[in-house]
């Protein structure tokens, strides 16, 4: 946390019960508490705000005993506002602060409601939450695996405290993770990809499933390198981002999609005015399914499908064991010769 937002954080519980009437104005106040049911406001008893410091910690901070969230106020008015941009959140608790005793929310008076969740309003939320990459784990972690992008890169982010769910028992839990937007050709966020991280730096957290995605995906996909409005002669798409972000390293100029999945794949919207598209295949026949159908539906609007075919497991594969330049050379002899003068990094 910034230190101005620390700060704000710090005047904030100064005011705690009255924060809480405020924005958590279907709670009550027991003992040293203030009693309710979520971060958003929900009725219930479940999340504890503690309301003056003492031995077990400083005021304002809370914790949701049914989903182990926890945090502070700042995170209470960013929850029960529906605000997405650290800005907005620090503005509205100044705005508080200049009246540290506003009078209880009439009843029945209602806050706009949360982002339904796994919805492209939660990806966009979430996002929005999220960083630039530079300096970031999310930054080491894709240098770990080879692939050094521009900074320019708009679709990637990174959240150093994602939630995470186990499936299974329902636990949550915090962690670090590589945040990948999912958009239309619009570049309009439909969902994301989550990919959460050792918070050790030692590649993906060690968790059933460390990849999920959310919201929209049929027909968008994570874009690299495409801009609103510019043409999109050639392009290349596959299932998954790291298998497309190798891609992009040797061929930097070229504008690339992963659509997640074979199924998504197989639905990707290609831009207008395309005529090549690559499809990038794995070694296994999981996603033949995708690609055959991709395939299709490219040579029914006129476009000429080829395949790209990794020499390893896939293509971030060969970029991590064989190197860049092994990798170029590899696909030199798949790609149109144009294209390969093109595209390919000379390096």
């Amino acid at each position: 946390m910034t230190g101005s937002a620390s700060e704000l954080a710090r005047r904030l519980g100064d005011h705690a019960e009255a924060v809480c009437r405020e924005y958590l104005s279907n709670g009550h106040r027991y003992g040293n508490y203030w009693m309710v049911g979520d971060v958003r406001n929900t009725t219930g008893r479940s999340m504890h705000v503690r309301l003056k410091t003492t031995t077990k910690g400083p005021a304002g901070k809370w914790v949701d005993e049914a989903t182990s969230e926890f945090g502070d106020l700042l995170d209470v008015i960013r929850e029960s506002c529906c605000l997405v941009d650290f800005r907005e959140v620090a503005d509205e608790a100044r705005r508080f602060l200049s009246m540290p005793l506003p009078p209880p929310q009439l009843p029945g008076a209602q806050r706009q409601p949360a982002a339904k969740r796994g919805s492209p309003e939660a990806a966009r939320r979430l996002f929005a939450m999220s960083q630039p990459i530079a300096g970031t784990l999310a930054e080491r972690y894709l240098a770990g695996r080879g692939i050094l992008l521009s900074t320019r890169e708009r679709a990637l982010r990174f959240h150093p405290g994602c939630y995470y769910r186990d499936l299974v028992t329902g636990e949550t839990q915090t962690l670090p993770a590589l945040i990948a937007a999912v958009t239309s050709l619009d570049r309009q966020i439909t969902g994301l990809q989550r990919t959460w991280l050792d918070p050790s730096g030692q590649g993906k957290a060690q968790l059933a499933d460390p990849r999920r995605s959310l919201g929209h995906l049929l027909g968008n996909g994570i874009w690299l390198g495409l801009e609103p409005g510019a043409p999109v002669p050639v392009m290349a798409a596959g299932e998954g981002f790291e298998t497309m972000a190798s891609l992009k390293v040797v061929m930097p100029a070229l504008t690339v999609a992963a659509a997640t999945s074979a199924n998504h794949l197989a639905g990707l919207t290609l831009p207008p005015g395309c005529r090549r598209l690559y499809i990038a295949a794995d070694a296994d026949a999981a996603g033949r399914h995708g690609i055959e159908r991709l395939s299709q539906r490219a040579g029914e609007s006129g476009i000429l499908a080829l395949v790209l075919r990794p020499q390893l497991g896939d293509f971030n594969d060969d970029l991590r064991h064989l190197g860049p330049g092994r990798l170029a050379a590899w696909l030199s002899d798949q790609l149109v010769p144009e294209d390969a003068c093109l595209f390919l990094s000379p390096g």
